[in-house]
């Protein structure tokens, strides 16, 4: 009964990444409690609070395909450690800025620094792991995502009682010895690990330069993707008003929504992906899009933490089929000497998420209601999940 059993093969060097992105993501507390810090802290107003998160987005949007492109030319890892060590350097400036378009500011130079994270390691992951192993692979990554995520909110929601800048201060510090961590990681399996880069592509030969926007599946799939994405992302923006302001949960509580979500995560998600290795992209794409809409959707008959539980058990299935399955699909779907550009242009749909998530949920929540706002989320979870039963299997 281990559920990590489906895990044993898997490369050495993957193993080490993952304890690295651990490392990084114990101490994400800041993104996740931005909207309060700003509306509580600072008593700024929702809607205008909400364009901290827009300029977090808009920054990784840009990143995303540039900090992709870079890592084919130069290096994922080159990119990693510097995304690392210099996010942690800019964490330590916000308790010292009280100006809100200061704040606006530097929240959008600290999303470019440390989005450039995310492609050049989907890039490095997708070059060390064989395709029958790639579900598996990202599902370790995200395991090791949510193991230090389960740490961050929830620590973040007990520091706030006693200082919101200590948020601050906490993921800075684990974000300087993630990146010091890596520096020491690469520095003895670098031979090793372009080695088998390289032996991999040979093998596989499926390096077929073909630009991202003249590959039709892999367009077509982030445009199915976008509008579960912006779902998705009201986890960080309308969620929490919803929860704290609106439903007056402590911070407290909603820090171990999080932790629930990791819980499951951890024991599941391996187990779960093991079992739709098998099956087709479109399935299992389409799957994840329905429980990610329905969990959302059911935010509309929250009234206290039990059913706020309930809504994340429902949501965190969906999450654990569809983001495993639609890093495996892109990687399928990127030639070899691209595979960066291809995670980078991924990855933009996730800052597409943080950016128009929140103008789309706030302004929903703000001017027609919550009800209002859970039920377009059904909708636009459910559009998902259409257009991702026409995908193509691979390009």
């Amino acid at each position: 009964m281990n559920p990590w059993r489906d895990l044993k093969g898997l490369p050495k060097e993957l193993w080490l990444l993952s304890a690295t992105v651990l490392i990084n993501r114990a101490g994400t507390m800041v993104l996740p409690f931005l909207m309060i810090y700003l509306t509580k802290a600072l008593n700024i107003p929702a809607q205008k609070a909400s364009l901290a998160l827009i300029a977090h987005g808009i920054g990784g949007i840009l990143t995303a395909p540039i900090a992709g492109r870079i890592a084919d030319n130069i290096g994922a890892s080159k990119v990693m450690k510097t995304s690392l060590v210099l996010s942690g350097l800019t964490l330590f400036l916000f308790p010292f800025i009280n100006s809100f378009p200061a704040i606006v500011a530097l929240t959008f130079i600290w999303s470019i620094i440390s989005e450039a994270f995310r492609p050049a390691c989907m890039a490095i992951i997708s070059e060390i792991v064989p395709s029958s192993q790639l579900k598996q692979a990202f599902a370790l990554n995200r395991l090791a995502i949510n193991l230090g995520m389960s740490v961050g909110p929830a620590v973040g929601g007990f520091l706030v009682y006693f200082s919101y800048p200590l948020l601050f201060v906490v993921d800075g510090v684990t974000s300087l010895v993630a990146g010091i961590v890596l520096i020491l990681f690469f520095k003895h399996v670098k031979k090793a690990f372009i080695v088998k880069s390289e032996s991999h592509a040979k093998l596989e030969n499926i390096d077929n330069p073909l630009p991202p926007v003249k590959n039709r599946a892999f367009i077509y799939f982030l445009l199915a993707l976008i509008p579960t994405i912006l779902v998705f992302f009201q986890l960080e923006s309308t969620a929490a008003l919803y929860l704290v302001r609106d439903l007056k949960m402590s911070e407290a509580i909603y820090g171990l929504l999080f932790t629930l979500n990791t819980i499951i995560i951890t024991f599941l998600e391996i187990p779960i992906n093991s079992v739709t290795n098998t099956w087709a992209y479109k399935y299992s794409l389409a799957l994840g899009c329905i429980l990610i809409a329905l969990g959302f959707g059911a935010m509309i008959w929250i009234s206290d933490p039990i059913t706020a539980a309930i809504s994340v058990v429902i949501w965190t299935f969906g999450e654990m089929i569809l983001f495993p399955a639609s890093s495996a699909y892109v990687a399928e779907v990127s030639p070899v000497s691209r595979r960066g550009e291809y995670m980078g242009i991924f990855a933009m749909s996730f800052g597409f998420g943080t950016t128009l998530g929140p103008v789309f949920g706030t302004n929903v929540l703000e001017n027609f209601g919550a009800s209002t706002l859970w039920i377009s989320c059904l909708f636009l979870g459910f559009l998902s999940a259409i257009m991702m039963l026409k995908i193509k299997q691979k390009a």
